[in-house]
């Protein structure tokens, strides 16, 4: 069992801050010596290496044209968002993701940033934008070679619009098992692309409803008779006039609860024949005579790579889930800061809903997880760019780019559904109304859980990524293997398999006195705690699948332990972010602002803390003392940011002008000030 590493201090000394803190009722939103204010040196530090790209995108996408309508029909808004796809092209965010070669600009951390930034706007041009040239231009760009060269000149311009067909009505996730297959016949030189079953429709793809006049469809690659796996193939599925090709059948999915912009569609195919060239022949190819070769001699490497070179997407998600829980929260923050409620009996006026302290506790959190998601994607991002760049040629390098990725996207698209949830009550009536921006916030991002993968099957990835601890003898056992392998374990995990230990130590030895193994206050404690959770729940994961194995098959030992190895994936994941976290805040130069950042970490680590507390405490980590102290821990934190609530929402970096929320400039809600 566990230790009680969190016991013998005070609630009072375990949030002390690492460096001085205002007092109550004053902020830090003043200039500096640099004429900057605190919120400009929190922004700087949110904004990441792609500040600048960040800072374009606020002066240019301030634009009326941008933001959606909500009484447009769902016709009307795709129209809509059409037109302002050819208005952001001009901005340069597109071609930020290709190479020079294709007429790009080669910098794929800024087309990441730039295209997340729209996400302020209307999340239905945001993912219209990231089918186009994320999704199916990612797909030639990565997975063409130069006889695609023409076709990404294409879709860069919009001169040719694509969709991105994976996902089938009966295989989402599943990607290994797709059912389309894609046959060569050598006597014409040609793939005929087929749905062999009603399940095999290619499912919720958005562009195929109307726009999309191409598909990168994935499907089962067969020649001499044997299947090679899944590829991507380019398909075209429409002719200039919008109608089907012959062998082609679409169909729209219709309204949806979000995204109306966004023309979700079906795709079948009918033994369509296309040319053998359609084939994107990056990391393998069919000769005319039908022979098949690939330098990735492992079928199961060659999938994943080719699934790895799509991970930017993925990010992308995460990303956009965090900005519009970003804009929720500046709205709700700001709201509250105005409209007041219910008399102070001691003085006679209305109390501002902020000054309450549940509505604190109900915001501020989700705040501070803000800030730890958005020093986390700039990391991921920055990994991705190095990765992409070729700066880092590292071989393991891109398969922890992926794990990263998945648990992140995970991390963010659940805090932007509970976030914006929580937002939404918090403004009450008014943050019902669709012209006040939560509600269609909510709508939109809520299919984020489960596009570029449901949350479940990535977080069972990312536990499965860990348990493996990165070992290519298990790289590429079935079901059978890999739990012997997992059973096996006995070390630890965490500390052997990433840099926590180091990171652990180097968090010590800054510390100005000595370190109190009960001081919650000191990150190397906090971290401790996190990774401690990790390495327990990963262990005894491994130790609760041995003990199955040898009962039943490896399925029912798998299975029987799902809601195990899930929970060692979440923790895998929170001690991603607070380690990103601390990073980021040892970049921060102003001391003030380092300071504020510092006092919102203690609030990620407490609530999360508070989150797991029966977890922490049934496993001895943690005792009920301290649990208590926790609790106290965290109203002495949102007691200390209250002040601090405008400098908050000011570093969150959404410009007032981009909320367009109505009750923020309604007078008769701010009765009372």
């Amino acid at each position: 069992m566990g230790t009680d590493t969190a016991t013998g201090t005070e609630a009072a000394d375990s949030v002390r801050s690492n460096s001085a803190q205002p007092e109550a009722g004053t902020s830090n939103t003043g200039p500096s010596k640099t004429g900057k204010s605190t919120a400009d040196h929190l922004r700087a530090a949110l904004d990441g290496p792609w500040r600048e790209v960040r800072e374009q995108a606020r002066r240019q996408l301030a634009d009326d044209r941008l933001f959606g309508d909500p009484y447009l029909d769902y016709r009307q808004a795709r129209a809509r968002v059409l037109e302002q796809m050819r208005l952001i092209a001009e901005f340069g965010y597109a071609e930020k993701g290709f190479s020079l070669e294709h007429g790009g600009t080669g910098d794929p951390g800024g087309a990441v940033t730039g295209l997340e930034m729209l996400a302020y706007t209307d999340l239905s041009l945001w993912v219209k934008a990231g089918v186009q040239w994320g999704l199916f231009g990612g797909a030639v760009e990565n997975l063409g070679t130069d006889r695609h060269t023409d076709v990404v000149k294409r879709l860069l311009s919009l001169d040719l619009l694509g969709c991105f067909a994976m996902t089938e009505s009966g295989h989402g996730s599943d990607v290994a098992n797709l059912e389309t297959t894609a046959t060569y016949d050598p006597a014409t030189g040609e793939f005929v692309v087929h749905s062999p079953t009603a399940s095999a429709r290619k499912d919720y793809i958005g562009g195929a409803a109307e726009h999309a006049r191409m598909a990168a469809v994935f499907a089962q690659l067969i020649t001499g008779g044997e299947s090679k796996g899944v590829h991507c193939f380019l398909v075209p599925i429409r002719d200039e006039e919008g109608n089907d090709l012959p062998g082609v059948t679409t169909s729209d999915c219709g309204l949806k609860g979000g995204l109306p912009g966004v023309d979700n569609g079906r795709i079948e195919f009918d033994h369509v024949r296309i040319p053998r060239e359609n084939l994107l022949n990056r990391y393998a190819d069919v000769d005319a005579d039908g022979t098949y070769h690939s330098d990735i001699e492992n079928p199961s490497r060659r999938f994943f790579t080719t699934l790895g070179t799509l991970v930017r997407g993925r990010i992308s998600v995460g990303g956009a889930a965090a900005a519009g829980a970003r804009v929720a929260l500046s709205i709700a923050l700001r709201y509250g800061d105005k409209r007041r409620q219910f008399s102070d009996p001691d003085d006679g006026s209305e109390t501002l809903l902020l000054d309450y302290r549940s509505h604190q506790r109900r915001l501020f959190p989700h705040v501070a997880r803000a800030f730890a998601l958005s020093f986390a994607q700039n990391d991921l991002v920055r990994r991705m760019h190095l990765i992409q760049t070729g700066q880092n040629l590292d071989p393991e390098a891109q398969r922890a780019l992926e794990k990263r990725a998945a648990g992140l996207k995970v991390a963010q698209t659940r805090h932007a559904t509970r976030a914006i949830q929580e937002c939404r009550e918090c403004c009450g009536g008014a943050g019902y109304l669709t012209e006040n921006r939560l509600v269609t916030l909510k709508a939109d991002t809520d299919v984020f859980t489960t596009f570029e993968g449901d949350n479940v099957v990535l977080t069972q990835l990312v536990a499965k990524e860990l348990l493996t601890a990165y070992s290519d003898e298990v790289r590429d056992l079935d079901a059978l293997g890999w739990v012997k392998f997992a059973a096996t374990m006995a070390r630890d995990v965490v500390r052997e398999t990433s840099g926590v230990r180091q990171l652990i130590q180097r968090l010590r030895d800054r510390s100005d006195d000595g370190v109190d193994e009960g001081d919650l206050s000191r990150r190397s404690v906090q971290l401790q705690l996190f990774a401690d959770r990790e390495d327990y729940l990963t262990r005894t994961a491994a130790h609760r699948l041995r003990a199955r194995a040898e009962e039943t098959g490896p399925f029912e030992a798998f299975n029987n332990a799902q809601d195990h190895i899930l929970a060692a994936g979440e923790a895998h994941i929170d001690r991603l972010v607070l380690e990103a976290f601390i990073e980021g805040i040892a970049d921060i130069e102003d001391p003030d602002a380092r300071a504020l950042a510092d006092t919102v970490c203690d609030l990620f680590v407490y609530s999360t803390i508070e989150q797991n507390q029966a977890w922490y405490i049934m496993h001895r980590f943690m005792s009920v003392d301290r649990a208590k102290s926790v609790r106290r821990g965290v109203n002495e934190l949102v007691d200390r940011l209250r002040p601090e609530s405008a400098t908050l929402v000011e570093a969150l970096g959404v410009p007032e002008a981009m909320l367009r929320a109505a009750m923020l400039d309604d007078a008769s809600v701010h009765q009372g000030a």
